[in-house]
């Protein structure tokens, strides 16, 4: 563990190492597990066994036989079987009196159990030595005996049931049975004994009250006959006093006479127009009932009759007819007059009716004015009589109540509201210990605990911390082969580069006799073969001197591949990307951020260009916030952070804003890679065609990994470029020279 800490490297669990330690010392594991088992078994054989016993009771309204009959509202008059009510029950078993109760039925006080288990253990001792506890001899007798009980008494209700469940639990099973049916008596005798004295004290209150209701009813009584006497109130029916009953007798001979009246007006009216206007009266009712008319009428017919016979044989002037035609005249007139009389007699009818109806208003309007006093009277009337009323019920009440009650003063009549429905009985097997349970959860602690401590032991001698990402022995040892065979005036430190697998050793290393720049490439993820470590000597007058391949049996690899690989296993928090060729290497560095994000990295890249390449590949639009929207201040941080559109890579765009008003705020650009560098894995910067001193503005440290992204590499370019970096302090620069080509294509297509 301390060569992993010397080295600064990140370390991982090796799982593996550590059930292999387990494996190793299975035979230690396996005594020390035995051993547990063993003082289990022990422990719990001998422990003095306890039995538990249990009595269940239902709780339910109970009435005797013959309430069914006599009154059909007891059922409702019962309090309501709740989850409350089932609660309170359950807290009376728990009540002090009725234990007390129990343990002077039972002499449980002479039981040394209980008196045993008023002694305090060792963990007892010290809670009362810290004040936390009161100690069982400042406690008065009755209450610890008290508490030795609840510690043994489990009282609780049956889940989604009105079933209430009584466990004891005692070293004698005898007593563990005794003492949940003993509780279960003294609480159905409890139950039924409140239940008399609830009746006894009902009879012995209703009693002196009947006597006064009594007494009430009948003064009340009284004095609304007194009152209705007094008043003339005399009650013609239910609801109608006499004056009432009078008024609507007098109103319907009123409206029958005026009836009357216009029945005569209409009737002598017709008389009168058919007499007026001439026309025959015979179709008129009253001309055509009466007798005489009839009579007459029937005469005129018959000399009508012997005209018409005569005038046939006789002339006009002959007596005959001419005492005949005087006769008929006469009965003309005879049935005129009789038409008279008639139409008199119907008008003397319809007078005779107005003088009732005005006899019967002047009645009706003076019983009224009596009917409206009565009214007046029996407003007082109504309040004796609902005084009288609600005395009489209220004593018709009690009075039901009292034969109720008197009827179930008997013990017999009041059953408790609770019945035992399982007694409990004496236990055979103890409930504690289980030692086939100890014995297996012991064994398994005990085993756990062990590879426990086992791993624990692994873990802080660093045996099973494997590193991560270290350069393997090998490849130090080509390195340092490779600085003897080509040995430099000035060294500077080189290092090896770290490839995705760590598996082959350096291939080449490039040196001239000046001042050394290590370049690194590193192996494909799928096919690694090989990495390289260049060094680069640059003359006095910084010219390029010589390239010396080492290891010219090995094909060097500077692609993206590899370069992605290094990244992601050196740790590498910070990258800057320069493309002295333009977008074609602004073009490598989206795909190098891609593949980065598709080995599970969390990576970001920042489009610093001035042509914004990287932005209008990975961007889903144009009109982003990015880079110089915050540095102008028009962008919040977190609004300029966008996902890729074909990867899981983030980016930041170059943005929407001017770009000179944004170099303004260069200076803090160092702090923005900062941010991104505390939430990503890798912060990949892509700077364009950039300058030395516009890198150096990006960030205060010259351990920064600086990528040269030339597709197409160009060796006078290259020295050129890594001698200005090497002039500006910056070491570790790295090639990358675009895709390996015997790579899938498929893979290549989808980076980019």
């Amino acid at each position: 563990m301390s060569g992993v800490n010397s080295t600064q490297q990140d370390v991982d669990i090796d799982l593996a190492q550590l059930f292999r330690a387990v494996w190793q010392r299975r035979v230690r594991v396996i005594a020390i597990t035995l051993a547990g088992a063993c003082a289990a078994l022990a422990i719990a054989k001998v422990m003095s066994p306890e039995y538990r016993s249990e009595a269940r009771i239902l709780i339910e309204q109970r009435a005797p036989a013959f309430a069914a009959t006599t009154s059909g509202n007891d059922a409702g008059a019962g309090p309501l079987l709740d989850e409350l009510n089932i609660a309170s029950q359950v807290q009376i078993l728990q009540s002090a009196d009725l234990v007390k109760q129990v343990i002077t039925n039972l002499k449980l006080y002479d039981r040394p159990e209980f008196a045993a288990g008023n002694n305090g253990s060792a963990l007892s001792d010290i809670l009362i030595k810290l004040h936390l506890k009161q100690a069982a001899a400042d406690k008065a007798p009755e209450e610890r005996m008290l508490d030795a009980f609840n510690s043994r008494l489990q009282v609780y209700q049956i889940n989604s049931s009105r079933v209430i469940g009584i466990s004891f639990t005692s070293r004698n099973p005898d007593l563990a049975a005794s003492v949940p049916n003993a509780m279960a008596q003294v609480y159905l005798s409890m139950q039924s004994g409140a239940k008399l004295d609830s009746n006894s004290e009902a009879t012995r209150w209703l009693e002196p009250e009947i006597a006064k209701l009594r007494d009430k009813v009948s003064e009340a009584e009284k004095k609304v006959a007194d009152y209705r006497s007094a008043n003339g109130l005399l009650q013609t029916s239910q609801n109608n006093n006499f004056a009432t009953q009078q008024l609507a007798d007098i109103s319907t001979q009123l409206a029958q006479v005026r009836g009357d009246k216009a029945n005569a007006e209409a009737r002598a009216q017709a008389v009168r127009s058919a007499l007026s206007s001439g026309r025959s009266t015979d179709t008129l009712a009253d001309v055509a009932g009466s007798q005489t008319i009839q009579r007459l009428k029937a005469t005129q017919s018959n000399l009508e009759s012997q005209i018409s016979d005569l005038s046939t044989t006789l002339m006009d002037g002959h007596p005959r007819l001419k005492s005949l035609r005087a006769q008929l005249v006469d009965i003309r007139q005879q049935i005129d007059r009789e038409t008279q009389r008639i139409l008199a007699s119907i008008e003397n009818e319809a007078k005779v009716a107005q003088l009732r109806e005005q006899q019967l208003l002047a009645q009706s309007n003076t019983l009224k004015a009596d009917s409206a006093r009565a009214g007046e009277d029996e407003v007082g009337l109504n309040a004796l009589e609902r005084e009288a009323t609600a005395e009489r019920q209220l004593l018709e009440t009690y009075l039901a109540r009292y034969r109720e009650a008197a009827s179930r003063v008997d013990k017999n009549s009041s059953p408790a509201d609770a019945r035992i429905v399982s007694t409990a009985v004496e236990p055979v097997d103890p409930s504690f210990p289980k030692v086939g349970p100890i014995v297996v959860v012991a064994t398994l602690a005990t085993f756990i605990l062990t590879a426990i401590v086992i791993m624990l032991a692994e873990l802080f001698s660093g045996r099973a911390l494997r590193p991560v990402g270290l350069v393997r022995k090998e490849d130090a040892a080509a390195l340092e082969t490779a600085q003897r065979t080509h040995p430099v005036t000035e060294p500077a430190p080189v290092r090896p580069v770290a490839r995705a697998n760590s598996v082959e050793t350096p291939a080449s290393m490039l040196s001239v006799p000046v001042e050394e720049i290590p370049v690194r490439a590193a192996d494909t993820v799928t096919a690694p073969e090989q990495a390289i470590a260049l060094d680069t000597a640059i003359t006095p007058d910084h010219g390029p001197k010589q390239v010396v391949q080492t290891a010219a049996e090995e094909e060097e690899d500077f692609s993206i591949q590899s370069v992605a690989d290094y990244l992601i296993d050196s740790g590498s928090r910070l990258a800057i990307a320069i493309s002295p060729t333009g977008d074609n290497g602004s073009t490598a560095t989206v795909m190098l951020a891609r593949i980065i994000a598709d080995a599970g990295s969390r990576i970001v890249l920042v489009d610093m260009t001035g042509t914004g390449c990287p932005s209008r590949l990975m961007a889903e639009h144009d009109e982003l916030p990015g880079v110089t929207d915050l540095l102008c201040g028009e962008a919040a941080f977190g609004d300029t952070i966008h996902q890729d559109r074909l990867s899981d890579a983030h980016l930041v765009p170059q943005g929407m804003s001017d770009l000179a008003r944004a170099m303004r705020g260069a200076d803090r650009l160092s702090l923005i890679l900062d941010a991104l560098g505390s939430a990503y894995d890798i912060v990949l910067v892509e700077c364009g065609a950039a300058e030395v001193s516009g890198v150096a503005r990006l960030t205060r440290s010259k351990e920064t990994e600086i990528i040269l992204s030339m597709p197409e590499p160009d060796e006078n370019q290259f020295i050129a470029a890594m001698t200005e970096f090497q002039k500006a302090g910056y070491e570790h620069i790295i090639l990358m020279s675009g895709w390996r080509e015997e790579h899938d294509p498929d893979t290549r297509r989808d980076a980019a």
